[in-house]
């Protein structure tokens, strides 16, 4: 494996997104613990596409308009439910809310179908990891397979990094209603960003 596949997938991982997005939002809402659990949420919605690009399955989502725009149409939808939500919720960011209730099963579910309904992660995957596979190699498959795990290892460290950062914070920052308020609508205007960016999403 080498050093540049893990820097690109590196800076891959940190970009903002919806995984970090929600990993700051349970952060800052419900602790260090419930951190942990968004950011294995997030990585476990990464195995189906890592699957469907090893597998082949994602040429379906490159070929098949129908099968793209219905799996993008949850994404998008689900982003909008979520923007709402932690507009909405007046508990979505407060510590020792209804938010801070929620059981780890529902948080890591969340994290899931965020990156399960994103067709453009498979995609990704499919242009994605071939340009790291040797083509001498005598196990291309496994190295396929090698190269989604550091993917995910990358993911669940540096999406724990924002959780945690966060969690330390959280005291800090939603001890002032000013600055939780916007910290709400900063939040809920990422993920309607994210929703309209995948709603104008190619193939």
């Amino acid at each position: 494996m080498s050093i540049e596949y893990l820097l690109t997938a590196l800076l891959v991982v940190a970009s903002p997104g919806t995984g970090v997005l929600f990993t700051l939002a349970t952060g800052l809402s419900q602790g260090v613990r419930a951190s942990w659990l968004a950011a294995l949420g997030c990585t476990l919605g990464i195995v189906p596409h890592t699957v469907a690009a090893i597998t082949g399955l994602a040429s379906l989502l490159n070929t098949s308009a129908m099968a793209f725009q219905v799996l993008k149409g949850l994404g998008v939808a689900y982003l909008l439910y979520i923007a709402w939500r932690t507009l909405t919720s007046r508990d979505a960011l407060t510590p020792g809310g209804e938010s801070a209730t929620r059981p780890a099963r529902e948080l890591i579910a969340a994290g899931i179908l965020l990156n399960l309904l994103n067709p453009k992660l498979t995609l990704f995957f499919l242009a994605f990891l071939p340009q790291f596979i040797d083509s001498h190699a005598s196990a291309p498959l496994w190295q396929m397979v090698e190269l989604s795990l550091a993917f995910m290892l990358l993911t669940f460290i540096v999406f724990i990094v924002y959780g945690v950062t966060a969690a330390v914070l959280r005291r800090q920052v939603t001890a002032r209603p000013q600055t939780l308020a916007w910290l709400r609508r900063g939040f809920a205007a990422g993920f309607l960003a994210l929703a309209a960016r995948l709603a104008l999403a190619e193939r």
